[in-house]
């Protein structure tokens, strides 16, 4: 233990007994060594410090004379009485620090104040009804949001405090909204609290890239009363939805309207990959004039069209035919027992064949060696034995049972045909030619100039991939947006159409997405950092505490 006494300090330990240092003056040097390494004790008189292997007490009291009534701020030096209070503090060297501190009530002299007594507060020691240091408290609450309950439990009892992961959350909840100052542009965009349920709108101030508000819900008159209270946004930068655009007309409609690049650029891929896939026809090679073999093999049977391809067509009437009987989306989604996105997905599509992909062929581990077989069984090797040796030599791990399956139809055939290359998927070929040109390897871009080269329709989707990729490089939406929906909408491109239709219905914000410097990457950006904290959180809060993290956490 050491005492704070006038003609000595000791450290007192079992059989041992060591002098600190003597008192010089009315101050010891002891005193200012331990002030400085807590310096918020400074405006209290400490008496002992007690050093255990589980904790460290200091004893300590108030030295002001007189204190300030809260009630009236009166202050007054007529004691009531005493009392001690036990303050948990940040841990010292590992060890748990305990502040047990004597403070005063005193009797407030205003008589017409309605409080008769109060006690005295140490700033930065004590706070009303609290039994943590503010530094304590302050640290806790940064752990909180760092990482919410049970981990941030963990955490604080590694530095030495005790919490629970109860009292993380509440310290969280109890903390303050950061005010919100003047907003001149604006970043909106929704992220799921449940997805497919329910979802909620992240603001954020584009000038410092930081979360202003989380509002409930993701509907146009959510963001158009929040822009009332708060007037002044010039600039909004929002995705292509249509709620935020008709409440950004509502509440801010002198402020511009800025179209995300990067769901613009998402819209054009999702309609080239629809285009490609209603011109998969045109993704495989021409079949040779002439074919390798000696003799003709037996027709191979026609193909029947899969399950899911009828099931695809037959629930793209339905919709259709319910569209035109005048059912509105919420009554189609309960006749057929669809969710909405689904319907959704068929509203969107003219014909079946944009949905259908094709007949789908399980690629087997044997096909990857199925050219070396044919070359070697030109070769004159017909021994099933031999060649499963050979290939497993390559790299196969399959059975030599698959390789005897794989050459009995070959088996009347002396010479067969070299197989041709499997043509590219449609999401390749949609990769491809959306890609930038310099991105690609030499063996895509050979493969792209093929494709393009048997097909004009596939050359002319290229060409307006890469018109509208110059044009949001560039910034000249201005310029040249209005001759390229043009363009469009006088080809033959229904998916195309359908993007052009729907540029056009928001084409300021378009134009202003494809000319302005402005845009939603620090939206995106906190939209993943909330996905990460909710991950955190294993969807067990409500939103108002997701909302204090998402605002206080930077």
């Amino acid at each position: 233990m050491i005492w704070f006494a006038k003609n000595l300090i000791t450290y007192e330990r079992p059989r041992r007994v060591i002098v600190l240092h003597r008192l010089a003056g009315g101050e010891a040097c002891c005193l200012d060594l331990l002030y400085s390494f807590l310096p918020h004790l400074k405006d209290v008189q400490v008496e002992a410090v007690t050093v255990a292997d589980d904790e460290v007490l200091v004893k300590a009291r108030t030295r002001g004379v007189e204190a300030s009534c809260r009630a009236c701020g009166v202050p007054s030096s007529r004691v009531h009485s005493r009392y001690r209070r036990q303050l948990r503090d940040l841990a010292c060297a590992g060890r748990p620090l305990q502040v047990e501190l004597e403070v005063r009530r005193f009797f407030c002299v205003n008589g017409s104040c309605e409080s008769e007594t109060f006690a005295e507060q140490v700033p930065g020691l004590t706070q009303w009804h609290q039994h943590r240091t503010p530094l304590l408290r302050g640290l806790l609450e940064t752990v909180a949001l760092a990482l919410a309950g049970r981990a941030g439990s963990r955490l604080a009892a590694a530095l030495g405090v005790t919490a629970s992961k109860d009292t993380l959350i509440r310290l969280i909840r109890a903390l303050p909204d950061p005010e919100i100052k003047q907003v001149t542009v604006l970043g909106v965009d929704d992220f799921a609290k449940r997805r497919g349920h329910s979802y909620a709108t992240i603001l954020i101030d584009m000038g410092s890239r930081r979360p202003i508000d989380v509002l409930d819900g993701r509907t146009g008159e959510v963001l158009a009363q929040w822009l009332r209270e708060r007037p002044g946004v010039e600039v909004i930068c929002r995705d292509r939805a249509g709620g935020y655009a008709e409440g950004a007309r509502e509440g801010a409609p002198e402020a511009t309207q800025i179209a995300d690049r990067w769901h613009l650029w998402n819209n054009l891929c999702v309609a080239v990959e629809n285009t490609v896939r209603a011109h998969r026809a045109d993704l495989r090679e021409p079949e040779p004039e002439h074919q390798a073999l000696v003799e003709e093999p037996a027709p191979m049977p026609v193909q029947l069209e899969s399950l899911t391809a009828i099931r695809t067509r037959e629930r793209h009437a339905a919709v259709h035919t319910l569209i035109a009987e005048g059912k509105n989306h919420t009554q189609i989604c309960q006749i057929l027992g669809l969710t909405d996105k689904t319907i959704r997905k068929f509203r969107s599509a003219t014909t079946a064949e944009e949905l259908i992909n094709g007949p789908r062929h399980s690629i087997r581990q044997i096909d990857q060696h199925a050219p070396y077989l044919h070359q070697r069984w030109n070769e004159g090797v017909h021994d099933a034995a031999q060649l499963h040796a050979e290939i497993t030599a390559r790299g196969y791990g399959g059975s030599k049972r698959s390789v005897r399956r794989f050459v009995l139809p070959l088996r009347p055939y002396q010479q067969v045909a070299d197989l041709p290359a499997p043509p590219p998927t449609v999401r390749e070929a949609t990769r491809w030619i959306t890609s930038d040109p310099d991105h690609l390897t030499t063996d895509e871009a050979t493969k792209l100039a093929q494709l393009k080269a048997r097909s004009a329709r596939l050359t002319s989707l290229a060409g307006y991939v890469a018109d509208f990729a110059q044009m949001m490089t560039n910034r000249t939406g201005t310029q040249h947006l209005e001759g390229w929906l043009t363009d469009i909408e006088t080809g033959d491109f229904p998916a195309l159409h359908s993007l052009a239709r729907g540029i056009r219905r928001d084409q300021n914000a378009v134009t202003n997405g494809l000319t302005s410097a402005h845009s939603s990457g620090a939206v995106e950006g906190n939209v993943c950092r909330i996905k990460h904290l909710k991950r955190q959180m294993f969807g067990r809060a409500n939103l108002d505490l997701l909302r204090k993290r998402v605002l206080l956490s930077h």
